[in-house]
């Protein structure tokens, strides 16, 4: 029986996202390719190849959003009777991280000497076999495929769980955060902020970048008007999957019209279900409403005039609540061309937002360094040998 939530969800069906990014780097020149794969129901070999090849075929755009993969019913596609326990995932993925990183150094940058009068395709001394053995993981190596145009695609990550958090001060150099408040970013940019210098990075390098719902109108009344049609929209089964999911509890069980009663701890997806609690409490929602707003949108929203949203951003920007926005769009194309023709402008006037690209690469537009080769010593780095 195919489940309610499934029928009314967009993503019932969906492209593969390397076969769709590699079609958009052919004729895209500045957009940045950020994928979603699973360090849970794939393998890192696998991985490691399709970005290596996507940065190569891009020019140096490709970036990987790492997850874990929450959704119990994912397991099923995969040959398992239920989904690995929360911190399990993400011991793996940690793991799976060193590995995949650890196959894209495989190769010297000036490995490929194509020398056509020796005969000489590469140098043997500048390939590097992985030969991994670890708790979750074997895997030999090297990568059929020269080191990304990157060095590294660039490691993109969401969690905000304590694990979550671990694994992105540990590996990210974006993250996706979800707070729904100022005061929320902040306390989540100060803790990434600390993680990752106790991880022995550089805070500088990871970018925070909360998702924002942004609806711009010419007033702050038409703004709101078009943000609760847009809310209307949602259906109930659709919402109530929403926020059972969320949850990790059956929502259809309680009363719509009255507020959530008290919901036992789950092991999965702990900071989710509590965002929705400190949402619920902090607007005194109804199920019903609550349920509505997650089938939409319930996190961080800007809801206003073009001035008014870049006053918010800026705020964020200056009080060190974000580093940026990773802004979702209430519809397309319309609610992305507001954004651009109103608010964009907006925030260059403020010296907030670029007017010409930093450079040709995802990491250069980010202000993200090349991560040298931990194998070989390249011309930018002194990075020995290990192994």
């Amino acid at each position: 029986m195919v489940p309610d939530s499934l029928k009314r969800s967009h993503t019932a069906t969906s492209f593969e996202p390397f076969t769709l990014l590699s079609a958009l780097s052919q004729v895209t020149e500045h957009l940045g390719l950020i994928a979603t794969a699973s360090t849970t129901y794939d393998e890192p070999f696998h991985i490691a190849r399709r970005f290596a090849s996507l940065d190569h075929l891009s020019q140096g755009r490709a970036g990987w959003n790492i997850v874990t993969t929450a959704n119990p019913d994912a397991a099923l596609n995969f040959g398992l009777e239920q989904a690995h326990a929360h911190g399990e995932r993400y011991a793996r993925a940690r793991e799976f991280y060193d590995v995949v990183t650890g196959l894209w150094d495989s190769w010297a940058d000036d490995a490929f000497v194509r020398d056509a009068d020796s005969g000489l395709y590469f140098d043997p001394e500048k390939l590097h076999t992985l030969d991994h053995k670890g708790r979750y993981l074997n895997v030999r190596g090297p990568l059929h495929i020269a080191r990304p145009v990157q060095g590294w695609p660039v490691i993109v990550q969401a969690g905000s769980s304590e694990p979550g958090r671990q694994l992105a001060a540990a590996t990210a150099e974006v993250i996706f955060a979800a707070p729904g408040s100022l005061e929320e970013g902040r306390g989540f940019y100060a803790d990434i902020r600390r993680r990752v210098l106790a991880a022995g990075r550089q805070p500088q390098h990871v970018k925070i970048l909360p998702a924002a719902f942004v609806v711009v109108g010419d007033t702050l009344e038409e703004a709101r008007r078009i943000r609760a049609h847009l809310d209307s929209l949602v259906h109930e089964e659709s919402a109530m999957a929403s926020l059972s999911i969320a949850l990790g509890t059956d929502a259809r069980a309680f009363d719509p019209d009255r507020f959530l009663p008290t919901i036992p701890p789950t092991n999965d997806s702990p900071s989710s279900r509590e965002r929705v609690l400190a949402l619920a409490d902090r607007e005194q929602l109804t199920v019903r409403q609550l349920a509505q707003r997650l089938g939409g949108y319930a996190g961080l929203s800007f809801v206003g005039t073009a001035h008014s949203i870049a006053d918010e951003m800026q705020q964020w920007l200056e009080l060190e609540g974000s580093d940026g926005f990773n802004i979702m769009f209430p519809w397309l194309p319309g609610g992305l061309d507001d954004f651009v023709d109103k608010v964009v402008p907006e925030l260059q006037g403020r010296g907030l937002f670029r007017r010409e690209y930093e450079g040709t690469t995802l990491r250069e537009n980010l202000g993200l360094p090349r991560p040298p080769n931990r194998f070989f010593a390249t011309p930018w780095g002194s990075v020995t040998r290990q192994g």
